[in-house]
């Protein structure tokens, strides 16, 4: 059965957010436990550190990625899920569970 009615507007936001390149990549990383920017370098691969900064800077700002900046010398920027970025973790376990599905055997 198709549906006829209009994607929400909300639903379009999100999508145009996470359809960002490296968007769901970084998210993904977060999930997994990557917490300084070194490690999304490094879970991440081949991302400029110039879009990874964007990246979370835009995850940031629309309240799915908490930064910390830790009192420390030198200081150290940590970031981590919010607590609305949590509730991604279905869609990003699903990910993961059709890459499987699809890998070549």
């Amino acid at each position: 059965m198709c549906s006829r009615e209009p994607v929400p507007p909300e639903v379009r936001a999100l999508t145009a957010l996470l359809e960002r390149r490296w968007s769901l990549s970084v998210l993904y990383a977060a999930h997994l436990g990557a917490v300084r920017f070194s490690e999304f370098e490094q879970a991440l691969g081949q991302v400029p550190p110039a879009t990874l900064a964007a990246r979370l800077a835009d995850l940031e700002a629309a309240g799915l990625i908490e930064r910390r900046v830790l009192d420390t010398r030198p200081p150290r920027t940590e970031y981590a899920l919010s607590a609305e970025g949590r509730r991604l973790a279905p869609l990003l376990e699903a990910l993961t569970t059709c890459s499987r599905d699809r890998r070549p055997r």
